[in-house]
């Protein structure tokens, strides 16, 4: 799958609705595959889909706010700005509305980094393996903020599979796990009904019995998450615990936006493994990869994009808004070169060096 700029929607299949609907709301989407190494920006092109191709080494957890994309990958956290300045300098002239460059890259190490969230100017990350959320802070520490009550010590075995992450009031508020368990990897013995809802500082539980719960997010005052065993959305009661699912979608339902009154949800095959044996939606005989979209109105699809080629499995979605059309650039090579730059020149502005590292990439675009 190469990572040009400008291709086609090569290897999928969309509805007619979902450009259309991207030009309306004036939006990009971008999606994470770990499984294909890619992050995805889909953007509505001349009536058409286009799908726009970065390499990362195994993309999880995404998180956008003021022009700012935070990206999780095997061994590090990216952050990338929007620098429109870079952008009006992009071929073909007056095309792209949007740039963004990286401007730092956090060694986490493999911390199988799952949801991404800013709380303000904090970056919170879902840190699975080590069962808890920890926090990049201005000074660029990695810190341990919350873990949840029944895991008793902060040691690499992914005790929980703590995954998902939703906001409230702009602070941590919900967490999503597969299993209440202290053991090493002890929640792969009740995948299909021991995933729970907590809440973040308390740690009480809101809902249980969930068959690998995903994506907590709030919308209109509803408690809103994926159950990507059942492949459905749903709504969470917090005063009863209870779950109803309110859309049953063509895939492991994994990865969730919600912008205007639309969802963008993330859909994966999913194939009989140890992992994803046992569950109800492996009993179905279609199950796709793509990103689709619910009215939250009226329940209904308007919208649908269904991968056919090399991403099988989507992590994180991601609405990027008031951007119709960006870039992205992650060029190791570049990103080194200019880090240099930098270095040599530390008053530039951020303009000046936005600018350097524009033409670096062009010089190396040039030299392929």
């Amino acid at each position: 799958m190469p990572d040009t700029p400008d291709q086609p929607a090569q290897g999928s299949v969309y509805s007619y609705t979902f450009p259309e609907l991207l030009d309306r709301l004036a939006i990009t989407v971008a999606v994470t595959t770990y499984q294909a190494g890619r992050l995805v920006l889909l953007r509505a092109e001349k009536g058409g889909l286009n799908t726009h191709f970065r390499a990362f080494p195994r993309p999880m957890g995404l998180a956008y706010r003021a022009g700012r994309l935070a990206v999780g990958a095997m061994t590090e956290v990216w952050d990338f700005r929007n620098v429109p300045e870079a952008a009006a300098r992009l071929e073909p002239a007056g095309r792209h509305d949007g740039c963004f460059l990286p401007r730092s890259v956090h060694v986490t190490g493999d911390i199988f980094v799952h949801e991404l969230a800013w709380a303000g100017p904090e970056l919170w990350v879902v840190n699975t393996r080590y069962s808890s959320l920890w926090t990049l802070d201005q000074a660029d520490r990695f810190v341990p903020r919350w873990r949840p009550p029944f895991v008793t010590a902060l040691v690499a075995e992914d005790r929980c599979h703590l995954n998902g992450l939703a906001l409230v009031d702009g602070r941590p508020a919900y967490v999503t796990a597969l299993g209440q368990t202290d053991a090493a990897r002890g929640w792969r013995e009740n995948k299909r009904n021991g995933g729970v809802l907590l809440t973040v500082p308390e740690g009480e539980v809101v809902a249980a019995g969930l068959c690998m719960p995903h994506s907590p997010r709030m919308y209109g005052g509803n408690l809103l998450l994926l159950e990507s065993g059942t492949g459905t959305l749903g709504v969470v009661d917090r005063s009863s615990g209870r779950y109803r699912a309110i859309a049953v979608l063509p895939g492991f339902t994994r990865g969730l936006d919600i912008y205007d009154r639309y969802a963008f949800i993330g859909l994966s095959q999913v194939r009989e493994t140890a992992e994803f044996g046992g569950l109800p939606i492996t009993d179905r005989a279609e199950r796709i990869s793509g990103v689709w979209v619910l009215d939250l109105t009226t329940g209904r699809t308007v919208a649908f994009l269904r991968f056919e080629a090399a991403v099988q499995e989507v992590f994180a979605v991601q609405v990027l808004p008031r951007l119709r059309y960006p870039e992205l650039i992650n060029d190791d090579t570049i990103q080194a070169k200019s880090g240099n730059v930098c270095a040599q020149h530390p008053a530039r502005s951020s303009q000046e060096s936005a600018g350097a590292f524009y033409e670096m990439h062009v010089a190396a675009c040039e030299r392929r």
